[in-house]
């Protein structure tokens, strides 16, 4: 009936009143619904207590001496007598007007900044990842490209060897090679001679020196 008071720290007759389990001073009071049964405390760490010197009754009494805050440094105190005894202390801060202008700039920069800025991220991700795709579709076309000129310059090759080895080349006649650095292959004059015949022909070209004769 008489609702929650929210206590930072209280004292009796100038005494700390603690959690009687962990010393906290720090609790909250829980009216019922009958004044003059004690308040159920529970302290900011779980514990749970009653005490016949605080009844629900008092819960009122405690709130109505309360100081209450106009600016964000202000703090919310009280100080009440009940039965003989002096309750006093700071009851947990009701967010006022100041409060709110005060933790302006803290939500704006802790908060909201923070999630612009992330949103705005995730726009420039939208708008990059695109770019980054063409670009990289782009030189994937170069690399084939690329791989395509080497395969044909490798095709090219291989064909001219072929047509060595099978007779296709026709060395010139009227050739007079001029003085030259021998061979390092052992070649005679460009050419290696065979014993045996492969499609009938006596000699292959040298491959070191290209049928010059000579160190290339």
């Amino acid at each position: 009936m008489s609702g929650t008071v929210k206590i930072v720290e209280l004292t009796v007759d100038g005494v700390p009143y603690l959690c009687p389990e962990c010393g906290s001073p720090g609790f909250t009071l829980d009216g019922g619904l009958v004044a003059a049964f004690p308040a159920d405390a529970n302290c900011d760490y779980s514990h749970h207590w009653t005490d016949p010197a605080i009844t629900t009754g008092d819960l009122p009494r405690i709130r109505a001496a309360s100081s209450g805050r106009e600016y964000a440094t202000d703090e919310d105190t009280f100080q009440v007598v009940i039965r003989g005894s002096v309750l006093a202390g700071t009851l947990h801060p009701q967010v006022t007007v100041d409060d709110v202008r005060q933790a302006g700039g803290v939500y704006w920069r802790r908060i909201l900044k923070p999630g612009i800025r992330r949103k705005r991220r995730a726009a420039e991700r939208a708008v990059i990842k695109p770019v980054k795709a063409a670009a990289r579709k782009a030189k994937r076309k170069v690399t084939d490209a690329a791989d395509d000129a080497v395969a044909s310059t490798k095709a090219a090759a291989l064909g001219a060897a072929w047509d060595l080895q099978t007779g296709g080349h026709e060395s010139d006649p009227n050739y007079t090679p001029e003085p030259v650095i021998p061979c390092g292959a052992g070649c005679d004059n460009g050419y290696f001679h065979l014993d045996t015949r492969i499609y009938e022909i006596p000699e292959v070209q040298c491959t070191v020196c290209r049928g010059t004769g000579e160190t290339l």
